[in-house]
């Protein structure tokens, strides 16, 4: 495991995430559907960063389960990511608090009072995503421990703002828990500037996805190693009427593909052949199945290939902890070229 100590300047500065998480470095692994499970989520933890598990559509018997074969691989602290749309999220939170979990992520919408209550009631941090300042703060009076800011440069579903936006427009203002940054992450000289602004650390997801400890098929991992940048898009909708939540993903034959399936279930519903609900559904059930078949069956042409902007800084497939090294180093050396008093007077916060 890596430890702290070697990283003196990454440490003070990470002394408010190290304490809150219970892990050496302020490095979170971000929660990927199917790709976050416990091979990897355990070895982010022990090498000295803190896994994340990616409950998904999971029902709560499995969740239960992948809780359980992740602690088998790991004495290190891990959190869970539930998605907060779930149909049956009471009792995912509940499966949560049974299985003893110190740390619930709250994605995809705001955190439901009742969830965040129940989870307080048994001990657990709670953590949750914050598009704004003023939906920041009003999850802070709600209570909620520590807050993730992840902007559009991320992988997956994405909002409309921009990582370093989002980070000005919330790290100076909001003091009173732990901020995260996510989005657009994958070298420690942007993690140095972040957390000299205040972030308490970062979320990264596409950084790991071609760790060795992934599961995540060879042939999608190449087609990640092969990517650059400009290959990370949002999806794409042609039609207001029938809207579509952009997703970034790589650009394949299914990306490309689902422009035009839009345009035939538009163009059928105008015909008459199918109503408003059925074109809409038929649009939102274009991608079932999905993200299974890139990262599990290795399709990379009819699969959808999530992956963030910094996936053009995934260049080998080598172990969590040489990912976690080099960000550390990397952070380290930006830290330690930056005047010593800017670096002491965040860290003292």
């Amino acid at each position: 495991m890596i430890s702290a100590r070697d990283f003196p300047r990454l440490a003070a500065l990470a002394r408010r995430a190290r304490e809150f998480l219970g892990c050496e470095l302020p490095f979170l692994g971000g929660a990927m559907t199917w790709v976050s499970e416990a091979n990897l989520v355990s070895a982010i933890s022990n090498a000295g960063g803190f896994g994340v598990l990616a409950c998904g559509a999971m029902d709560p018997e499995r969740l239960a389960a992948e809780i359980r074969r992740t602690r088998a691989r790991t004495d290190r602290p891990f959190g869970v990511n539930l998605i907060v749309m779930h149909p049956r999220l009471d009792e995912l939170v509940e499966a949560c608090i049974a299985e003893g979990v110190g740390h619930v992520v709250l994605a995809g919408g705001l955190p439901p009072r009742p969830a965040v209550e129940i989870l307080k009631r048994h001990g657990v941090k709670v953590m949750a995503f914050a598009p704004s300042l003023v939906l920041a703060r009003r999850m802070v009076r709600q209570g909620i421990d520590a807050l993730v800011i992840e902007g559009s440069e991320a992988g997956g579903h994405i909002g409309p703002v921009s990582t370093s936006v989002l980070a000005q427009e919330i790290l100076p203002h909001l003091r009173e828990v732990p901020v995260f940054v996510a989005g657009g992450i994958g070298r420690g000289e942007m993690i140095a500037a972040y957390m000299a602004m205040g972030a308490a650390g970062v979320q990264m997801g596409t950084r790991f996805v071609c760790a060795e400890e992934s599961i995540v098929h060879p042939r999608t991992k190449q087609a990640y190693i092969r990517a650059s940048a400009r290959d990370a898009q949002p999806s794409v909708q042609v039609d207001p009427d029938f809207p579509v939540v952009p997703v970034r993903a790589l650009v394949n034959e299914a990306t490309r593909d689902f422009v035009r399936f839009q345009l035939e279930t538009i163009a059928r519903h105008r015909a008459g052949e199918l109503s408003a609900d059925e074109a809409k559904l038929a649009i939102e059930h274009y991608w079932a199945g999905a993200l299974r078949r890139a990262v599990i069956e290795g399709d990379v042409e009819r699969g959808s290939l999530m992956a963030g902007q910094s996936v053009g800084m995934v260049t080998k497939i080598e172990p969590v902890e040489a990912i976690l090294a080099t960000l550390a180093e990397e952070t380290e050396r930006a830290l330690s070229a930056r005047a010593g008093g800017l670096v002491e007077g965040v860290g003292a916060r």
